[in-house]
This record gives C-alpha cells, sequence and structure tokens, in this order.
C-alpha cells in the first residue's frame, strides 16, 4: 500500500546528491498540476546550463514559476503539489539583495504551515565541510543551517540525500512501523 503524501516535507542534500530528482518524484506521484517554484537566477552560463537541464527533466504537467525573492508570497498562493527549488538559492538571493532574512524565514514558515497542498521543499546542506575562510561564506552557511532547522521542525518528514539515496531523518508518522508494545 503507497505511503500517504505529506503536507510538507524538507528534503536536504549535497551539490549533486539527487535531491531534486527525488523531489520531484514525491510532487510527481501526486495528481497534477504541479507547481516548481524556482529561486535560481541565471546569471551566468553555468547556471543557464544548469536551469536548462532541470528544465528538461520536468515536462507534461509541470508549471515552474520564477521566485528568485517572493518566495513565501508564492508559497502562499499556490494552492496544489508544490516543489521549491532551492531554499539556500533563495537564502543566497536575499543576502545578496541585503534583505531582512529573519522577517523572510518567518514569513516563509508561516506560509508553509497555510500551505493547501503537498509541498516539497529542497536545500543544499552546506554544514557538513569545512569551516568557510571568510564573514560572508560563514554568515549564509550559519543562516542556512538555521532555516533548515526550523523548517524540519516545522515538516512532516525530512529526508537527506547521499549519493542519490534517500535517506530519512525525520519520518511521518505513517512511515514508523506500529508500536510492538514495548515501552522506553
Amino acid at each position: 500500500m503507497p505511503q500517504p503524501t505529506p503536507r510538507m516535507t524538507l528534503v536536504l542534500g549535497g551539490a549533486r546528491s539527487g535531491k531534486s530528482a527525488y523531489a520531484e518524484g514525491l510532487i510527481e506521484a501526486c495528481p497534477g498540476p504541479w507547481l516548481y517554484l524556482a529561486t535560481a537566477q541565471a546569471f551566468d552560463d553555468e547556471m543557464i546550463d544548469r536551469i536548462a537541464q532541470h528544465r528538461a527533466r520536468r515536462a507534461g504537467a509541470w508549471r515552474t514559476r520564477d521566485v528568485p525573492l517572493a518566495l513565501p508570497e508564492a508559497v502562499a498562493a499556490s494552492d496544489g503539489p508544490v516543489l521549491v527549488d532551492c531554499l539556500t538559492l533563495w537564502l543566497t538571493n536575499l543576502i545578496l539583495a541585503e534583505a531582512d532574512v529573519v522577517d523572510a524565514t518567518e514569513r516563509l514558515r508561516a506560509a508553509c504551515a497555510a500551505a493547501r497542498g503537498p509541498l516539497v521543499l529542497v536545500g543544499n546542506e552546506v554544514g557538513l565541510g569545512i569551516v568557510p575562510d571568510n564573514a560572508l561564506a560563514r554568515r549564509f552557511r550559519d543562516a542556512a543551517g538555521r532555516l533548515h532547522q526550523q523548517l524540519a521542525a516545522q515538516a512532516d518528514r525530512v529526508v537527506l540525500t547521499v549519493a542519490g539515496l534517500p535517506l530519512v531523518v525525520k519520518p511521518q508518522a505513517s512511515d514508523q512501523a506500529p508500536d510492538a508494545g514495548v515501552s522506553p
């Protein structure tokens, strides 16, 4: 029997870990049409190519909306299955625009809580490497860690992708085995 789609799933992973493809599969398991909220901005040829690869992988019932800064508003306005890709690019956009990250995060959390359809959020786990050597990179790493912790606490399920494999680190209630009567 298939598992019900969680109301909110956070998918984290490193670069090229398979997180986006996995997240797309979660949304595609829901009835369409599906909304892809894209936060990337095509500032150079490499990013133009990455965006094109992501778009080519999605077809059919996918609708895409570019929201480099207005992510909370886009989540709040959605009414079906939504994929946000990615939180860390959104955070980068906020920092570079000198926006209030704390306020934007609170608005995103409120929008996620009120989401009317399944919501899958993708983010890059950047806290597993060395301590960055400059203040801006450390600020970004710390802000990403706080954002992911807050959304993970709110999410019904959290998945870490490694080498294309999903590792459920916070299962939703239906993922867990029935209580076998063993007390802690």
